[in-house]
């Protein structure tokens, strides 16, 4: 993570200083079109990309951090290993937990769900269903909906 602090730090600062250098070139130049002026654009397009893209990287990284995070107490809970309250378990407040192979199935099967809805297959009844794939037989609860 210091890695991608220091990345982004240091691409902003570029970004900054490439600003500052087309400023100076169009001060100097008098407003005009030069080769110097062009040459501050030209490396103020790079620094503005590199600065993108190293903001898009940390951006990917947060959003890792909080799916992993979330799935982390997400798991937690249903498997009862979180109590809500102190000295509360979640099958104390009437959810019984599940195993954490359960949990995984359930949340591929809505990963399964959230693709087809996206690719607009949901609608259209796509040969593609997954309709029974995403679920273990051996859990009734399942096959009686």
């Amino acid at each position: 993570m210091d890695n991608l602090v220091e990345s982004l730090n240091s691409a902003y600062q570029e970004f900054v200083a490439s600003a500052a250098s087309v400023l100076e070139a169009k001060e100097t130049s008098g407003g005009q079109k030069t080769a110097v002026t062009d040459a501050a654009l030209e490396n103020f397009k790079q620094r503005w990309e590199l600065f993108r893209v190293a903001c898009d990287q940390a951006e990917e990284f947060v959003e890792s951090v909080k799916q992993r995070i979330g799935s982390e107490c997400l798991v937690d809970e249903a498997t009862g290993s979180v109590a809500g309250k102190p000295g509360q378990t979640a099958a104390a407040a009437g959810l019984p937990p599940i195993s954490a192979v359960r949990l995984e199935q359930m949340s591929k099967a809505v990963r399964w769900l959230v693709i087809e809805l996206q690719h607009g297959s949901g609608a259209s009844g796509s040969s593609h269903s997954h309709s029974s794939a995403p679920f273990d037989a051996r859990f009734p609860e399942d096959s009686a909906q």
